[in-house]
C-alpha cells in the first residue's frame, strides 16, 4: 500500500491520535480506489424532498439541482468529513477542501433550508479546528445542524462538540426536528468506539428514539442521519452499527 493510501486511511478510520483501527491490507477489496474517493474535494450532497421521497444530488450538477429544487417541498445539504486538522499528503489543505463545497453550496440556484454536517468535523477535537469550520461554514449564511463522528469526541468525551453544537439535545448529542413537515433525528454511534467494532446507540438513545417518533404519523416523511450508517455497509472496517436493528424497528412504519 503506498503511503498517499496510508494518509487516507488515517482519515476516515482513526480514533485516537494516529492510531489505525484496524489492519485492512488482505481484506480484498479495491481499498485504493475506494480510498482516493474519500479524498475528492468540495463533495456533498444536495438533498430534496418531494412528496414525502428524498432524493439526493451531487453538487457538481447545476442543471440536475435546479430542476430538482423546482420540483420539491424542501432542499438542505450534507457535507461530512471535513477533518479540519488534518494535513498529510492525501489532503494537506482541509480547509480549500470545505471552501471547494461551501462555494458549490452558495452556486445552488435555490439556496438550501439549511445544512446537516454528519461528522468529523475536526480530526482531533481540537478547539481550533472547531473554529476553522465554524467560520467557513458561515459564508452559507445557513443554519447547520450536526451529529459527531468518532474524531469529534476524542477528548473529554467529545465535550468540546457537546458544547458547541449539542445545546439542548439529549445524552451524548441525539436530537430531533421539523421543517416543512418532515421529521429530522440526528443520532449518534460513535461514542465508546472500540477497535475492529461497530458503532453503537445504545438503550437510552434507542428508548428516546422510540418515544420521539411513537407520536408521529406513518405518513409523516422522517429523514435520521448519523456519522455511522444504521445498515451494515462493511463490518470489516466498523462501518455499521451493531444495534440499530431495534431503531430501524422503530422507523420501520414509516415511508
Amino acid at each position: 500500500m503506498k503511503d498517499d493510501d496510508t494518509d487516507i486511511e488515517r482519515t476516515i478510520m482513526t480514533n485516537t491520535k494516529d492510531e489505525i483501527l484496524y489492519d485492512h491490507h488482505h481484506d480484498g477489496v479495491d481499498r485504493r480506489g475506494f480510498l482516493k474517493c474519500m479524498a475528492w474535494a468540495g463533495t456533498g450532497a444536495l438533498c430534496v424532498m418531494r412528496g414525502g421521497v428524498l432524493k439526493s444530488y451531487a453538487l457538481n450538477r447545476p442543471g440536475d439541482q435546479a430542476t430538482a429544487i423546482a420540483k420539491g417541498e424542501l432542499s438542505f445539504v450534507q457535507i461530512s468529513d471535513s477533518h479540519m486538522g488534518f494535513n498529510k499528503p492525501a489532503n494537506p489543505d482541509v480547509a480549500a477542501t470545505l471552501k471547494a463545497a461551501v462555494d458549490k453550496i452558495n452556486a445552488l440556484s435555490t439556496p438550501p433550508e439549511f445544512l446537516l454536517h454528519t461528522g468529523d468535523i475536526s480530526h482531533l477535537s481540537k478547539p481550533a479546528e472547531f473554529d476553522n469550520v465554524d467560520q467557513i461554514l458561515k459564508a452559507t449564511g445557513k443554519e447547520t445542524f450536526f451529529v459527531p463522528g468518532e474524531h469529534d469526541v476524542l477528548e473529554a468525551d467529545g465535550k468540546q462538540f457537546l458544547e458547541r453544537y449539542s445545546k439542548g439535545a439529549k445524552g451524548a448529542g441525539w436530537y430531533s426536528f421539523d421543517k416543512k413537515g418532515v421529521h429530522f433525528v440526528g443520532l449518534v454511534n460513535v461514542m465508546n468506539l472500540k477497535a475492529g467494532g461497530l458503532g453503537t446507540l445504545g438503550h437510552e438513545q434507542l428508548e428516546w428514539l422510540e418515544d420521539d417518533v411513537k407520536h408521529l404519523k406513518s405518513s409523516t416523511p422522517i429523514v435520521v442521519f448519523a456519522h455511522i450508517p444504521l445498515w451494515t455497509v462493511y463490518p470489516q472496517w466498523g462501518w455499521g452499527t451493531e444495534d440499530s436493528a431495534q431503531a430501524l424497528a422503530y422507523l420501520k412504519k414509516f415511508g
